[in-house]
Parts: C-alpha cells; structure tokens; sequence
C-alpha cells in the first residue's frame, strides 16, 4: 500500500459516539409532532440522507418546525457526546503536524455537523467539510469533492475511514481505500467485515498505529 497522503473521516460513529445523541434528539423533536412514539429502529430506518431527510420522512407536515425542534434539541443534548472518542484529538494534532491532508464527509447537515466539530472542539482540522444531503446519501459524490480539491495526491494515497457499510461502498464508488471504524457501540464488525473493507479496526489506538506507520 502507497504512503497516505489524506485521510477523510466519518462523523458519526467515527470520530465521536453521536449515534445516541442523534436518535435522543429526533425522538424528542418529532415524537411531540407526530403524536406517537418511536422506536430506534424507526429512526435508524430513515439514516442516510441528512437529518432533514429524516424529518421528511417522519413528520412530513412538519418539516420547518421539525427541522428547528431538531437542530435545538441536538445542541442542549450534547452533553451525552462530550468528547470525541478517546485517542482521535491526538491523532488528528500528529496527522495534522505531518502534514497530512485530513478531511471529513458526512451524512449529517451542515448545520448539526458545525454543532458538533465546534462542541468537540474539532473545527479548525479539517481542511474541507463536506456534509450530507435531504434527497439521499451523498458520501460518495462529497469524497469526490474533496478530491478535486487536492493537487497530486493519487487515489491510492487517500483512505475513507467509516463505521458504516455504506461508508465502505461509498470509498469503493470513490476510488479510494476504505478503512472500516468498528470501535464505536454502535458499529456491527461482522456486517463491515462482509463488505471486505482493506483494513478493519476495532479501537482508535490500533487505527493510530496502523496509520502513522503509513505516512
């Protein structure tokens, strides 16, 4: 395998436990709307495009409000995320001081996204942001921006680091390595394993070692 020249990251599941926080703030944003209540699995369903995706499709009449309600709900939330998964800060700072070019893509919207890197305190390492869509998922056309913004970096120099399978398929839709993120709660490393991501790690310090050894 070449030497890394970037890495771009997931959020969710990746570079913080979000995932808890995302469902407590749809169930208490769209359970009063809707007028009933919701299952993790009902919520979990609709990921994929942005939350406004998800408001879309569970309380339809209520997108404006619901999108609000969300957005508000999330912020006074975040408590239950305080930090980014022990380890990511550090190795972000190493990458950064190599050098290293790190971006992220996710399927959150931008303004969740712009939340949580400024509550995590993560906003000032990424040099490109790119976020998720209401119409769909959109991760693999966001990895492609990014690339387009990076002079002689060659494909094989570039890695997507996920938690979710369709991480991996949005890497291999790319063009570029996938590196499956199993160290979240919420991560399921046999369905990863499944799609045969290149490397498959199961907490960040493995994942540091592994991806300083490479730049």
């Amino acid at each position: 395998m070449s030497k890394i020249k970037t890495v771009i990251f997931d959020l969710d599941g990746t570079l913080a436990d979000t995932l808890p926080l995302c469902i407590s703030a749809f169930r208490q944003s769209i359970e009063p709307l809707i007028g009933k209540s919701l299952s993790d699995a009902e919520i979990i369903a609709t990921f994929g495009p942005s939350e406004e995706g998800t408001i879309m499709a569970l309380a339809p009449n209520h997108y404006e409000q619901g999108i609000a309600a969300y957005l508000k709900h999330y912020k006074a939330l975040h408590d239950m995320c305080p930090a980014p998964f022990p380890g990511i800060t550090n190795l972000l700072d190493i990458l950064k001081s190599k050098g290293i070019h790190i971006a992220m893509v996710t399927g959150k919207g931008e303004h969740s996204a712009a939340i949580s890197l400024s509550y995590l305190g993560l906003s000032g390492f990424f040099e490109a942001v790119e976020t998720g869509s209401k119409e769909g998922p959109r991760k693999a056309e966001g990895i492609q921006q990014v690339l387009n913004r990076l002079d002689n970096i060659k494909s094989n120099e570039i890695i997507y680091v996920g938690d979710a399978p369709g991480d991996i398929t949005a890497s291999r839709k790319a063009g570029i390595k996938a590196i499956a993120a199993a160290w979240a709660e919420t991560a399921d490393p046999e369905e990863l394993k499944e799609l045969k991501p290149d490397q498959i790690f199961c907490t960040v310090q493995d994942f540091s070692k592994w991806i300083l050894s490479m730049c």
